[in-house]
């Protein structure tokens, strides 16, 4: 099949030092490639991917000429991949399902995935026009709308060859992830000061972090290390004994789980969003029903077999099984254009 994706241009595609959704698109392009399929990426400029790419923004978000609106970056991202759209058999868009009114303008069938949660204008958006084919990335996410069941539940994949088994960890637990009151840092802390384990915190200062969590951090039990990318990231996940996910809000996916997993590194987190699609209760991590039963179930994680964590983590998570499910849903509806 020929296939365009379009990304978002919040940052080049590309393997590294990208956006979570930007690095989605890359692994699909690679992993639909060597399945065989024809791959176009639309995107800003500084992209790297493996096949063709076409160029629709001189920059991200007000950088190097584009404009400073990053809505009207993506409208015309969107846009000018639409412009050529003549040219394949299916275009799957990333964009924020922005592209739903643009359905009937669209020379090829098209699929539409949502990377964040559906906030009002989401749902708003997918009523009005629900006949088009919206991917989920969990459940969960669209479980607010019974009445229009997304084309296909895909869970998001990532490349295990960026992400080093540690079969037997350093010693400290870690947090990674945004410093926001929904991300629940302080319950790690907690749970980590009632267990006495050292806790390693991960991520970019933000104003609730010089509020709320930096007077906690002693430089002993908990230390804050800064954000990470890389193999830095793959280095705090791997050596840490579990990965301390206590959100406080839902979410529709959660990679950074994911990427523990593939470390071999159990997961604790509560009972809430994709939380249960993602982690496997007692096997690959473990799921706690409250803030208080937080700490129980970080001791129950540290017993996890982490061979059969990772083993799991590639069998369920690995980019090849997302890119062959993307693959039979667009051979789906590209077979209903008339």
């Amino acid at each position: 099949m020929r296939i365009a994706q379009i990304a978002t241009v919040d940052t080049p595609v590309r393997r590294e030092n990208s956006a979570s959704i930007e690095q989605m698109v890359w692994l699909l392009d690679r992993e639909l490639r060597r399945l065989g399929h024809e791959v176009t990426v639309f995107g800003a400029a500084g992209s790297e991917v493996g096949g063709r790419f076409i160029e629709t923004l001189p920059g991200t978000y007000a950088e190097n000429g584009a404009p400073d609106d990053w809505r009207l970056c993506e409208m015309i991202n969107l846009c000018r991949a639409l412009e050529r759209s003549g040219e394949f058999d299916v275009v799957h868009s990333h964009a924020y399902l922005w592209s739903l009114p643009f359905e009937a303008l669209c020379r090829a069938p098209m699929v539409h995935t949502l990377h964040v949660h559906p906030y009002d204008d989401f749902l708003r958006l997918r009523a009005m026009w629900p006949r088009a084919c919206v991917a989920a990335i969990s459940q969960f996410q669209w479980s607010a709308t019974p009445e229009l069941p997304p084309a296909a539940v895909i869970h998001h994949g990532i490349d295990a060859e960026q992400f080093t088994f540690r079969a037997k960890p350093d010693d400290y637990v870690c947090f990674l992830g945004r410093f926001i009151r929904d991300k629940g840092a302080l319950t790690a802390i907690r749970a980590a000061r009632e267990l006495g384990l050292r806790l390693l915190l991960a991520g970019p200062r933000s104003e609730y972090f010089e509020e709320c969590i930096a007077p906690e951090v002693d430089g002993r039990l908990v230390e804050y290390i800064g954000p990470v990318t890389g193999v830095e990231r793959d280095r705090l996940l791997g050596g840490a004994r579990a990965l301390l996910y206590p959100i406080e809000a839902p979410e529709p996916f959660g990679l950074v789980q994911v990427e523990a997993m593939m470390c071999g590194t159990p997961v604790v987190a509560p009972r809430i969003g994709a939380v249960p699609e993602i982690v496997e209760d007692g096997v690959t991590g473990c799921i706690a029903e409250s803030a208080d039963d937080f700490p129980a179930q970080v001791s129950r994680a540290l017993t996890l077999d982490r061979a059969r964590i990772r083993t799991l983590a590639e069998q369920r998570f690995s980019a090849t099984r997302m890119a062959r499910e993307y693959a039979a849903l667009y051979a789906r509806i590209a077979a209903r254009k008339p």
